[in-house]
């Protein structure tokens, strides 16, 4: 089988490849050396068996994602599907603008189900076909906490005044106003002070 080498991350490198006649995807986590090898092997296949649950778990409540195809525990690999579209970083800044209000929806419909992403990022989201795929689930947990789904929403913000910072207000706008529309007002208000919390703390690290 000819897999090609395509993103290599600190926890996991991705090759893309062909299961079954599909265009398919091979998350493979590394071995970390550091680590007792017996307890990296078990955090690795912990991790790896949590990502596909995570994948099944979130298309289980309406948000696109890749299916899982297989799960090779011994090489702590998930093989999952390929989304060929585009990642919503590399757009045009007036669709990302369009679209945020949409992965707004999409983060609000995450934390209403009890999900904390862990790495929400412009890159983890695909638009293909009109439709906008989440994808990287690696660092993803069950989590019903305020203050964790306060820092999926900093580290978007983050991203969008670094990555997107021209475009960083209508963009932050439209996405609260799309996660307000599925969590309500009352959690969006309590989620966004949380968010300027955390920031305030950040800030102040620096200065000490």
């Amino acid at each position: 089988m000819l897999m090609k080498l395509i993103k290599k991350g600190a926890e996991a490198d991705i090759y893309t490849g062909t299961w079954k006649n599909s265009k398919a995807l091979f998350k493979t986590r590394k071995i970390k050396t550091y680590r007792n090898s017996s307890l990296d092997s078990k955090i690795r296949k912990q991790r790896t068996i949590k990502e596909s649950q995570m994948l099944s778990q979130v298309k289980s409540f309406g948000i696109p994602a890749p299916l899982v195809y297989f799960v090779n525990l011994e090489k702590s690999m998930i093989v999952m599907q390929e989304i060929p579209g585009k990642p919503v970083h590399d757009l045009p800044e007036s669709k990302i603008i369009q679209i945020s209000k949409q992965i707004g929806k999409l983060v609000g419909l995450l934390h209403k189900n009890g999900v904390m992403h862990g790495d929400l990022t412009t890159s983890n989201f695909i638009l293909f076909k009109n439709t906008i795929y989440m994808i990287d689930f690696g660092l993803s947990q069950n989590s019903i906490k305020p203050e964790d789904h306060a820092v999926d929403l900093r580290l978007i913000k983050e991203i969008l005044n670094s990555a997107h910072a021209k475009i960083m207000e209508p963009s932050w706008k439209n996405f609260l106003n799309g996660y307000k529309s599925v969590v309500g007002i009352t959690y969006q208000t309590k989620i966004v002070k949380l968010v300027s919390e955390i920031e305030s703390r950040g800030r102040y690290a620096q200065v000490v």
